[in-house]
C-alpha cells in the first residue's frame, strides 16, 4: 500500500458501534417529531400462522391484496423486501386530539376518524422517515440501503412495533403503549445496518378488561384466540365498511354505523390507556400543522365543510369538483367520491330514523342524489329515505 493510501486509511473514521448508532437514530427521530422509537431484528414473523388462518376464514373481506401469495411471503420474511436488511427502526407519531365536542353526538353532523382530520399521514411520515434515512447514513459514514413503509407495504407493522418494545397487542388489535396509548401512526425503516435492538414488549396490560369488545357496535372484535392473538372480523368493522369496502354496506349493519362517515374510533375512545390520565394531546405542530401548511392543500373555503363534525347535509350536497377540493391531500380521498356519498347517505338515514319529523333539507339532499350516476349512491340514498318512511 502506498503512503498516501495508508494515510487515508488511517485517517478514515471508524464506523460507529451498533449501540452508538441506535442512540443517534433515536435522537434524530425525536428531532423529526416521532414520539416513540424502537429497533427490532428482522426475524421471520411469529404471527404468520395466525395471519394465514385469519385470511383463510375470510376475515379480511374484500381486501384481496392482503392475501396475495407474494404479499404474504413478504410479510413473513422482511428479506423478501430488502435482501440485506439487518435492522428495523419502528417509529410512532401521535394524533391524540380533543374528543368530539358533541356529547351526546349530534346526529346531524358526520364523524370522521381522528387520524383523517388532517394531512394524509402517509405523506407526512414517509417524508420524515426518508429524512431519517439520510441522517442515519451520515452518522454511519458508509453507504446505507433502506426502505421506508407507512401502512402501505407488505409489513406487519404492529408486530414489528411489539418486537421493538413500543407496546402490546390490545384486544382491539391496536398497538398500545402503557404511557402513550394507541393514538399514534406507525412507520418502519428497514436498514442494511446493524443497530442495537430494543427488548420486545412482552407484557399484556389488557387483563380482564373488555370495554372495546363491549363497545363495538357491529361486534367486529372477537376477543383473543387460543394463542392469545386478538381477532377482528374486518367485514363487520365500521372502518372497513366505510373505507376499504367498495360495494353496498350490508343493510343489517347500517344502523350500527350511526353518523360515522369515515372510519371509527370507538374501540380506542373507550380504552382506559387512552384516557387523559395516561395520554397527552398531540401538539398542533405535528401532522395537523403540516396539513394547514401543505402546498397541495386548497385555500380556506367558506363553501365547503371541514373535517371536524361536518354537517351531513353539506357533505351530501358536494359535487364531484367540490369533493376533489375537500379531499385533496387527505386520507379521506382513499374512499372515493361514491364511497363517501354512500357513507353520508347511511348517516343521514340513521339521523332520519331518530327524529319524528324528517328535516326537509335532509330529505331534499337525499332526493337530489337519487339522480346521481352512481348506483351505489342511489341505492343508499333510497334506503335512507325509507328510514324516514319516505
Amino acid at each position: 500500500m502506498s503512503g498516501a493510501r495508508r494515510a487515508a486509511a488511517v485517517a478514515a473514521p471508524p464506523v460507529p458501534k451498533a449501540s452508538e448508532l441506535a442512540s443517534r437514530v433515536r435522537e434524530e427521530a425525536r428531532m423529526l417529531g416521532f414520539e416513540l422509537i424502537g429497533v427490532a431484528r428482522p426475524e421471520p414473523s411469529a404471527h404468520l400462522r395466525f395471519y394465514e388462518r385469519w385470511l383463510a376464514e375470510g376475515r379480511h373481506g374484500g381486501m384481496a391484496y392482503l392475501a396475495r401469495p407474494e404479499a404474504v411471503a413478504r410479510r413473513a420474511d422482511l428479506r423478501r423486501t430488502l435482501a440485506t436488511v439487518r435492522s428495523v427502526v419502528v417509529v410512532a407519531m401521535g394524533y391524540h386530539t380533543e374528543p368530539d365536542p358533541d356529547d351526546p353526538p349530534d346526529p346531524t353532523r358526520g364523524v370522521i376518524a381522528r387520524y383523517a382530520r388532517g394531512r394524509d399521514y402517509h405523506r407526512v411520515i414517509k417524508r420524515r422517515l426518508l429524512a431519517l434515512l439520510e441522517r442515519v447514513a451520515a452518522h454511519a459514514r458508509c453507504p446505507v440501503a433502506g426502505r421506508v413503509y407507512v401502512d402501505t407495504g407488505p409489513l406487519l407493522e404492529r408486530e414489528l412495533g411489539q418486537r421493538a418494545g413500543l407496546g402490546w397487542f390490545g384486544k382491539n388489535t391496536m398497538l398500545i403503549h402503557p404511557r402513550r396509548g394507541s393514538w399514534h401512526f406507525l412507520g418502519a425503516l428497514l436498514l442494511d445496518l446493524d443497530l442495537e435492538p430494543d427488548p420486545p414488549f412482552t407484557a399484556d396490560h389488557c387483563g380482564n378488561c373488555s370495554r372495546c369488545l363491549d363497545a363495538c357496535p357491529t361486534g367486529a372484535l372477537l376477543g383473543r384466540d387460543s394463542s392469545g392473538a386478538p381477532v377482528m372480523d374486518a367485514t363487520r368493522c365500521i372502518s372497513y365498511l366505510t373505507i376499504e369496502h367498495r360495494g353496498p354496506i350490508p343493510s343489517e349493519l347500517r344502523p350500527a354505523i350511526g353518523n360515522r362517515v369515515y372510519g371509527c374510533d370507538i374501540c380506542q375512545e373507550v380504552c382506559p390507556f387512552n384516557s387523559s390520565k395516561f395520554v397527552q394531546l398531540t401538539p398542533e405542530r405535528d401532522y395537523r400543522a403540516d396539513w394547514r401548511d401543505a402546498p397541495d392543500r386548497p385555500g380556506p373555503s367558506t363553501e365547503l365543510p371541514g373535517t371536524e363534525s361536518p354537517p351531513l347535509v353539506e357533505l351530501m350536497r358536494m359535487t364531484r369538483e367540490e369533493w376533489d377540493v375537500f379531499s385533496r391531500g387527505s386520507a379521506i380521498r382513499r374512499v372515493g367520491y361514491a364511497g363517501f356519498k354512500r357513507n353520508v347517505a347511511v348517516a343521514i338515514g340513521n339521523w332520519l330514523a331518530a327524529v319524528e319529523e324528517p328535516p326537509p333539507e335532509a330529505v331534499a339532499a337525499l332526493r337530489n342524489v337519487l339522480e346521481e350516476e352512481e348506483p351505489l349512491v342511489r341505492e343508499h340514498a333510497a334506503w335512507a329515505l325509507g328510514r324516514a318512511g319516505g
